[in-house]
C-alpha cells in the first residue's frame, strides 16, 4: 500500500478523541503525543492514567465506544486491536469526515503514524507502510543515536535567525546561498562536539555579524562574541 506522507497542524484548534487504552499505555502514549501538539483530547476508555486525565486538555470518559462519540471530532486514534470493535468506529468517521488510525488494522485507517524522532523543531517520521510496524520502531531507535540534542539547538538558531536574514539578504539567490553555506558547514559537527563558540563564530563568518547579533543567538546559555 502506497502512502502520502502528511503533517497535521493547528491541532490547538481541532477536537481529538482517543478510544481505547488497554494496549501497554498506546493510549497514554498517544495523548502524551498529541498533548505535545496543543490539542484538546477526548479520551473514552474504561481505565486510563489519572496523571492525564488531570491535564486541562484532556477530557476522560470512563466507558466504551458509543454511536455518536465522534461528534465535532477532527480526528480519531482507536488503540484497539480487534478489528470487530473498531468496524463501528470506522462507520462513524467515514459518515462524519474524521480522520481515523485504527492500530495494526490498516484496513480501517484512513492515516498512518510512523515512528517519529523528534529534536525541538526537528521531526523524523518513520513508515513501513504499515508492512512491518517493528521494523519503523528500530530505524527509530537508530535515528535517535545519529540525530542528537544538537540538531535541535541547531534548528532554534536557523529559526532565529530567518528574520535577519531576510533583510540584510534581500534577494532571495543570495539568501538562498548563505542559508546552503550555513547547513553545508561544520556548524553542526561542532555543536555536536559541545564548541558552541566556534560554532557561533562559525556563524558569523557565513552569515555576517551583524545578523547573528541581530538573530539573538548569542543570549544566556551562549558565549559572547568579540
Amino acid at each position: 500500500m502506497n502512502m502520502y506522507p502528511v503533517w497535521l497542524s493547528d491541532l490547538g484548534q481541532r477536537q481529538c478523541v482517543v478510544l481505547g487504552g488497554g494496549h501497554e499505555g498506546e493510549a497514554e502514549r498517544k495523548v502524551e503525543e498529541l498533548l505535545a501538539c496543543g490539542a484538546r483530547i477526548k479520551v473514552i476508555s474504561p481505565s486510563f492514567s489519572k496523571r492525564l486525565a488531570a491535564q486541562d486538555r484532556v477530557e476522560w470518559i470512563p466507558r466504551t465506544y458509543r454511536c455518536g462519540d465522534l461528534d465535532g471530532a477532527f480526528l480519531v486514534i482507536v488503540c484497539e486491536t480487534n478489528p470487530s470493535k473498531t468496524r463501528p468506529v470506522w462507520k462513524e468517521a467515514q459518515q462524519k469526515n474524521v480522520l481515523i488510525n485504527a492500530m495494526d488494522d490498516i484496513p480501517h485507517c484512513s492515516f498512518v503514524a510512523g515512528s517519529v524522532v523528534r529534536r525541538g523543531k526537528l521531526a523524523l517520521s518513520i513508515s513501513t507502510s504499515g508492512a512491518a510496524p517493528a521494523l519503523s520502531v528500530r530505524l527509530r531507535q537508530r535515528l535517535e543515536t545519529e540525530f542528537g540534542t544538537h540538531y535541535e539547538t541547531f534548528l532554534d538558531w536557523m529559526a532565529a535567525l530567518r528574520k535577519p536574514m531576510s533583510i540584510r539578504y534581500p534577494d532571495f539567490d543570495v539568501r538562498r546561498s548563505v542559508w546552503y553555506a550555513i547547513v553545508d558547514s561544520d556548524v553542526l559537527e561542532l555543536l555536536k562536539e559541545e564548541r558552541t563558540a566556534d560554532a557561533v563564530q562559525r556563524l558569523i563568518a557565513l552569515a555576517g555579524r551583524e545578523v547573528v547579533a541581530n538573530a539573538k543567538i548569542v543570549r544566556e546559555g551562549y558565549p559572547a562574541t568579540p
